[in-house]
């Protein structure tokens, strides 16, 4: 009875009373206007906003969206890394274009990695120690390399003893518009595995607290920068921050130069593991 007469009353509302429009929802939204919210938003955000409905899944694939999250100069990026050998795919959407580049890519003989950094968009280059100048490396009185998983690499310079310690590298690249900073990866120790756990062999390690490690930086344009510092607590990775350069003009590639040493020959220096050089928006 309650049924019937529920009928009955909505029968009598729409035959006398003017017709009620349907509620309208996100998914009423135009697809422009939802890209233009996406467009705020950060690629995490977005994908997580496509499983929302019809569309927001049709404009978290949208290509304005995506080219909003991609550096400005972004095709010289791709042809940075991309060469001839490896063609990048000319038919790609910008959210897999941002896909692509966001993952960790070799360059140059496969001595460094670059990715865009989700946060920013901008490009991030990690330098392997295989792709730096140093001192002695092949003589194997001084330097060994090391493998671990400890490193993107799969492997590390280990210092045993030097009494001329310098590590030289350069870098050019089409960095877009903004400011970077430059760190050594840098551990005491040379680390290792015993029954399937982390170790590290601290035995060789000595010098290091009779003077500081220099480190500089310098540009294409003209910028440079110094800091010094001991490094300090075995058995760490440490990312030894060696100052920041600004990039204004992102159609021309910047020549990125730096270096560390610690040449006081007075005394031998030793047990450390040099890993890589990150450069990376600030």
């Amino acid at each position: 009875m309650g049924s019937g007469f529920s009928s009955v009353l909505v029968m009598c509302s729409t035959a006398s009373g003017p017709p009620v429009p349907a509620a309208t929802g996100l998914g009423d939204l135009p697809e422009s206007v939802v890209g233009s919210v996406l467009e705020r938003l950060n690629p995490q955000e977005i994908c997580g906003l496509a499983a929302l409905n019809r569309a927001f899944r049709a404009a978290s694939s949208a290509d304005f969206v995506w080219e909003s999250k991609l550096p400005q100069n972004y095709n010289s990026v791709i042809s940075r890394i991309f060469d001839d050998n490896n063609k990048f795919p000319s038919n790609l959407c910008k959210k897999n274009i941002y896909a692509r580049l966001s993952r960790p890519n070799s360059i140059d003989g496969e001595t460094k990695k670059v990715w865009l950094q989700k946060g920013t968009g901008k490009s991030c280059v990690l330098i392997s120690f295989n792709g730096l100048s140093i001192t002695g490396i092949d003589d194997r009185r001084y330097w060994i390399r090391v493998p671990t998983d400890e490193s993107r690499f799969h492997s590390v310079a280990y210092l045993q003893q030097i009494w001329w310690f310098e590590v030289d590298g350069e870098v050019e690249f089409p960095f877009a518009a903004g400011t970077y900073s430059l760190s050594f990866r840098l551990q005491l120790g040379r680390p290792g595995k015993r029954f399937g756990r982390r170790v590290c062999n601290c035995e060789q390690i000595h010098g290091w607290d009779r003077k500081p490690v220099r480190f500089q930086l310098s540009t294409s344009d003209g910028q440079e920068a110094i800091s010094e510092c001991y490094l300090t607590t075995p058995g760490t990775w440490n990312l030894y921050r060696v100052g920041d350069f600004v990039v204004e003009d992102s159609k021309v590639p910047m020549m990125v130069k730096f270096s560390m040493m610690q040449i006081d020959c007075t005394h031998t220096k030793g047990g450390l593991c040099v890993d890589s050089v990150l450069i990376c928006p600030k």
